[in-house]
């Protein structure tokens, strides 16, 4: 692997974590951020050691979105050459959306822009106490990007995927877990151990069937019951005849610890002044 510029990445015990890591900007993702994202998700796609990956972000924040700053710095470009640029975008969505391992954004700090579009792309969202989460693209009058428009409307619903964009509101944690935006709000302490021990529990699942399970509630939306059924009988005949399968069953008769167990949340205490 090459040498990563705004991202850091390592490997623990089958868990990968990846670190957007350009602090002093809060994370903004600029072309070479996109481009690393893309290079290196697909590096992922093809490590069979990374069964679990969790996304997060350096300095206190997961991403304040677009490079504004160097959008105000570039010179002028054609609709052709920004259509052109933002492939680098699209394939970094596409590699992303389509891992078939479990990923789980932990959110500190601000995800606005495609801070928050990439946060919606991993499946399983976990919040600080002090995120702040806003589809902030109409303040500065650009179209959500990262797969917003796809992902949004499938979690919130569409009249609300609109409001949140066309408002530009910011969203509190409390809020983003009540639409179906997150699943948990931790103390700032307690995000990234939440976030192991999640991604830990996983590595313990059946490699096939998370994989076969991600990839049709992926087409889950788009599809009909007679597809969703087809698909549920091919991977159940993947499945079953597993050696995971084989194994889970002699764990079951013998009465021993099975190989997969979701992690439990010791639930704390949180201000609720801070998740208004």
């Amino acid at each position: 692997m090459t040498a990563l510029e705004t991202l850091t990445y390592e490997v623990t015990d089958g868990v990968a974590t990846l670190t957007l890591n350009r602090p002093e900007s809060k994370n903004a993702i600029n072309p070479a951020m996109a481009d690393e994202l893309g290079d290196l998700l697909a590096t992922v796609k093809r490590d069979a050691s990374v069964r679990a990956l969790v996304i997060t972000g350096a300095g206190g924040a997961f991403s304040a979105g677009g490079d504004v700053r160097g959008m105000n710095g570039a010179g002028p470009r054609s609709p052709g050459q920004i259509r052109a640029g933002m492939e680098r975008y699209r394939r970094a969505t596409v590699e992303l959306m389509g891992l078939d391992r479990p990923v789980i954004a932990a959110v500190d700090g601000v995800a606005y822009g495609a801070g928050f579009s990439l946060a919606l792309l991993a499946d399983i969202v976990l919040l600080s106490e002090r995120a702040r989460l806003c589809m902030v693209f109409q303040r500065i009058g650009l179209v959500p990007d990262f797969g917003a428009l796809y992902t949004l409307p499938r979690i919130v619903g569409l009249q609300r995927a609109k409001e949140l964009m066309f408002s530009a509101r910011e969203l509190g944690p409390q809020e983003a877990v009540s639409l179906g935006i997150a699943l948990e709000v931790l103390p700032v302490s307690d995000l990234m151990a939440r976030a192991q021990a999640m991604a830990r529990g996983l590595c313990g699942a059946s490699d096939a069937a998370m994989s076969l399970t991600k990839q049709a509630l992926n087409a889950s939306l788009g599809s009909d019951l007679s597809t969703m059924l087809e698909m549920e009988a091919s991977g159940q005949a993947i499945a079953a005849s597993s050696d995971y399968l084989k194994e889970s069953a002699r764990r079951f008769v013998a009465k021993e610890p099975p190989q997969f167990r979701w992690p439990e949340r010791q639930v704390p205490h949180l201000d609720p002044k801070k998740n208004a």
